[in-house]
């Protein structure tokens, strides 16, 4: 099959269960031993060749038994409702990491490729408010999930901290803004996330990599 052209480009998040800053960001092992996550991401502009994808937002849940790279993950994805039939197997597509260039990799694509179980996907109503300036967000998906996220705290004066990780040739981003989140989902991915890493980007995702 040849490579498709496409583009998604807009705000997103993950929350995982590491310790603010996350050890993964630094090919380190995770805090607890083992990766539970959800990424998300709002496509302000987006295509999959001829399919806009524009306004549409996506969610993934991960759990990994152990760090990432070991494999072993159960995954689920959730798709915006609004999207129709061309853009939900468009977005599949990209999230599952079938849309992957032999020479260009992002981070959906290695995350696919650590996947044992992926769990049929939903197609809901997604609530997604993000500022990554200001490192606040709330991300709702009825009966499924909700994550909130606020700006680190300084344990003295309460004022908000701010940090960042700056990853010149991350696979995902390039530069994030650390933030805390907490994120409670059931079903075939069960989270329970409390106050722990969050990363907010501004992402640039394209069949040939990370728009740098």
């Amino acid at each position: 099959m040849s490579q498709v052209d496409w583009e998604i480009r807009g705000p997103g998040l993950g929350n995982c269960n590491c310790d603010y800053g996350c050890p993964c960001q630094f090919n380190a092992l995770p805090t607890h031993g083992n990766c539970e996550a959800v990424g998300a991401m709002h496509i302000e502009k987006g295509h999959f060749g001829d399919i806009i994808l524009d306004d549409l937002s996506w969610v993934a849940m991960f759990n990994w038994p152990g760090p990432i790279h070991e494999g072993n993950a159960t995954c689920q994805a959730i798709v915006d409702a609004r999207a129709n039939q061309e853009q939900r197997e468009a977005l599949l597509t990209i999230l599952t990491g079938a849309a992957a260039s032999e020479d260009a990799i992002t981070f959906l694509d290695i995350f696919a490729s650590t996947v044992t179980t992926m769990h049929e996907p939903l197609f809901k109503e997604i609530t997604f408010d993000i500022d990554v300036e200001n490192r606040t967000a709330r991300l709702v998906v009825e009966d499924a999930l909700e994550t909130t996220v606020e700006p680190l705290r300084n344990p003295v004066t309460g004022q908000p901290h701010r940090a960042r990780i700056d990853l010149p040739e991350g696979f995902e981003f390039t530069v994030a803004e650390i933030a805390s989140g907490s994120t409670a989902s059931q079903g075939a991915v069960a989270l329970n996330l409390q106050n722990s890493h969050t990363h907010l980007v501004n992402y640039h995702l394209t069949h040939q990599g990370v728009v740098r």
